[in-house]
């Protein structure tokens, strides 16, 4: 996955962390472990407690994004 330009602030891949996953910057969160949460029907409190490093608005950025807004 590719990060959106809009989301840049918030997301980042490098090939050297987490073989690229693309994941919330200064954190070792790979973005896929919010969409797997919130496809489990965990809420978003639930994923910002099992992940202190990752800020509400890094979450909400990502999920008001158009390119993940079914979640």
């Amino acid at each position: 996955m590719n990060t959106p330009v809009e989301l840049q602030s918030v997301l980042v891949s490098d090939a050297d962390t987490l073989s690229g996953a693309v994941r919330f910057v200064c954190t070792r969160v790979p973005v896929q472990a919010l969409l797997d949460s919130l496809l489990r029907n965990h809420s978003v409190d639930s994923f910002l407690e099992g992940f202190p490093g990752v800020t509400r608005e890094q979450v909400e950025a990502v999920i008001s994004h158009p390119r993940f807004s079914g979640f």
